[in-house]
């Protein structure tokens, strides 16, 4: 089941935004995401806000993926008429779900084309899309990239039979690197693999052999996330009743260490806890803008945003986000204002999982103090360190969430 909504202060109709959060509006790093929600099935281990065929047809509602690129083109224009007259090209763009291309690629190109006449994307704009390896072929990528795509993500998890049938993934083994070679010969620019490690009766050499393909196929970029087991999943009950081992802290420790090794053996390096990259170029530019505070709008059911510290969420289902964009309402539930301290906070979270690290002055005196020994533990690196930065050491990277909340005191 899709995770719940945060609660928050009711949102205007017509999804305007405090003045305050408009003030300097174009002078920060501003990206777009689109959510879509559709996927063939659904995975055990997922909690996203997608929906299936058969979940929309027992809701009783009917929300088609024939009109869906019009809803989103709609908020769109909804983003143009909140934001004002503002010169904002977008600079980086990213669809995500659910599986994107699901949709005809047509449908990808018309809301790519739609930011382009409303907003105008940035020169070298940044534009991703995640794809299941199935759900694309030769001809689709070129449609792709021909439209202005030009980075795509990959969802491989795993290259062996066993642990994708654990995880309800439904691709061919090495369909994923065969992707890749695919979307090199279309013409993208960057390509990225994402990995899962943990799942129960995953070995070792299972991990290592999924390393080993995703570094042979030679993507530019690698994403590699511990399996967390989400309550109210289907991964979640069978771990419940028994039918599946948990994988503990250690495990995870581990495989973590063996993808460092093999990537950056290979020469990917890390420049965010769960994420490595050839060269400085293959970084997820957008994903930069979520760790670094900077402005998007995210577009779609469910769908996130953050403009000027104020941060606001669309309705989850399809079916009531079509219904809200028809009536001429702003798709948003809820929304939040962050305060001060709520800032400091979230740069903390996010930043001291990047490479560059967070500027210690963002830290209390308990939060100084606490780095301090952190450095003296190995968890922090020393020349950042005397640079005024707390940056994690590989030690501290399997410790990050421990050293967040030392930090954060």
């Amino acid at each position: 089941m899709p995770s719940a909504l945060p609660d928050g202060e009711p949102v205007p109709s017509d999804g305007s935004l405090p003045a305050h959060a408009l003030d300097g509006l174009g002078a920060r790093p501003f990206g777009f995401y689109l959510h879509v929600p559709y996927c063939a099935s659904r995975c055990g281990y997922c909690d996203f806000n997608t929906y299936t065929a058969t979940e929309l047809r027992s809701s009783g509602t009917v929300a088609s993926q024939d009109t869906y690129a019009d809803n989103v083109i709609a908020e769109i224009r909804l983003a143009r008429r909140v934001l004002g007259d503002a010169d904002l090209p977008v600079q980086t763009v990213f669809l995500g779900g659910g599986t994107p291309t699901l949709l005809p690629a047509r449908d990808l190109v018309r809301m790519l084309a739609a930011l382009r006449e409303e907003f105008g994307l940035a020169e070298g704009a940044e534009v991703t899309t995640e794809a299941n390896p199935e759900s694309v072929d030769p001809a689709y990528l070129a449609e792709l990239r021909e439209g202005g795509y030009n980075r795509i993500s990959f969802g491989m998890q795993s290259a062996r039979p066993h642990v994708l049938q654990i995880l309800d993934r439904h691709h061919t083994p090495g369909r994923p690197e065969a992707c890749v070679a695919e979307a090199r010969a279309a013409g993208f620019e960057h390509v990225n693999l994402d990995l899962i490690y943990g799942t129960p009766g995953e070995s070792d050499q299972d991990w290592q052999a999924s390393l080993d393909a995703a570094i042979g196929a030679r993507p530019d970029h690698v994403s590699a996330y511990s399996l967390i087991v989400e309550d109210g999943t289907r991964l979640a009950a069978r771990v419940r009743r028994g039918e599946l081992p948990m994988i503990d802290d250690d495990v995870h420790a581990d495989r973590y260490l063996m993808a460092e090794q093999a990537l950056a053996a290979a020469g990917y390096s890390w420049y965010e806890v769960s994420n490595w990259a050839t060269t400085p170029e293959g970084r997820c530019r957008h994903n930069e803008l979520y760790w670094t505070g900077a402005d998007w709008w995210g577009a779609g059911p469910g769908a996130h945003s953050h403009v000027g510290g104020v941060r606001w969420w669309n309705a989850k289902h399809p079916a009531a986000y079509a219904q809200a964009l028809a009536e001429g309402r702003t798709p948003a539930l809820g929304r939040e204002v962050l305060a001060g301290e709520d800032c400091r906070v979230e740069r903390i979270l996010l930043e001291l999982r990047l490479i560059e690290g967070c500027p210690l002055d963002l830290l209390t005196d308990t939060g100084r103090k606490a780095a301090d020994r952190a450095l003296a533990d190995g968890l922090l690196e020393p020349g950042p360190y005397a640079l005024g930065r707390a940056a994690l050491t590989l030690r501290g990277r399997l410790l990050a969430d421990a050293v967040v909340r030392d930090l954060v005191d």
